[in-house]
């Protein structure tokens, strides 16, 4: 027999299908954290000697969320449907926790989106100066042929690998900018959004799990 009756069962269903939308939400956030780890062209741009790693530091934690979530998810549905205080004490916890990890990575992307720019533009920057090594002409053709760009912000920067037809292509400082804003407009969007469906998660299990032990209290 079902412990809890009238409204809190339907509080119950409720909390079983949030439960199954946040697995599967979990499942498309660890899914964008792939795609932004593996991407080809994030992983050509950020893979190279001395490349700096911050973007990949938000993308980790969206990467553990989303996992964490799936987990959450699945211990969640079964504690709401065998009406278990402790295992929806523990879903709280872990929601609790899920939700500082998607705020942080939320947080982290938009609060660092200027200096992982920065520090891109900056690895290109000297990646073009130094072309007298091997190294640096490889890492500066890569972003030419992998932004479709070539050369600095003023012509004086513009370098001798572009072509003489790219001399109308974008600079690849600006190129550098549209390209990880909009990487980490994905991560900050995602992590927020994230955020604000496991609100409503610890809001249904708190009531739940409160129903139940004022339903013990009575019997």
């Amino acid at each position: 027999m079902d412990k809890v009756q009238g409204g809190m069962k339907c509080v119950k269903y409720l909390l079983f299908v949030f439960n199954f939308i946040f697995w599967l939400s979990g499942l498309l956030v660890l899914a964008v954290g792939l795609w932004l780890r593996f991407d080809p062209e994030t992983v050509r741009l950020l893979t190279a000697d001395d490349a700096p790693g911050t973007f990949f530091i938000a993308v980790y934690i969206l990467l553990g969320a989303g996992g964490l979530m799936m987990v959450v998810g699945f211990f969640g549905c079964f504690g709401a449907v065998r009406e278990s205080q402790c295992l929806l004490s523990s879903f709280f916890t872990c929601l609790l926790i899920i939700f500082g990890a998607e705020i942080a990575a939320g947080v982290f992307g938009f609060m660092n989106k200027e200096q992982i720019v920065e520090e891109v533009q900056k690895f290109y920057s000297i990646s073009i100066a130094d072309l007298s090594s091997p190294n640096g002409t490889a890492i500066a053709s890569l972003y030419h042929k992998t932004l479709n760009c070539c050369g600095g912000s003023t012509p004086d920067e513009m370098s001798t690998l572009c072509a003489e037809e790219a001399e109308k292509a974008q600079d690849c400082l600006t190129a550098i900018t549209e390209f990880f804003n909009e990487k980490l407009h994905i991560i900050g969007y995602i992590g927020i959004g994230m955020a604000g469906v496991m609100i409503i998660g610890m809001i249904f299990s708190m009531v739940l799990c409160c129903a139940i032990r004022n339903n013990r209290e009575v019997i």
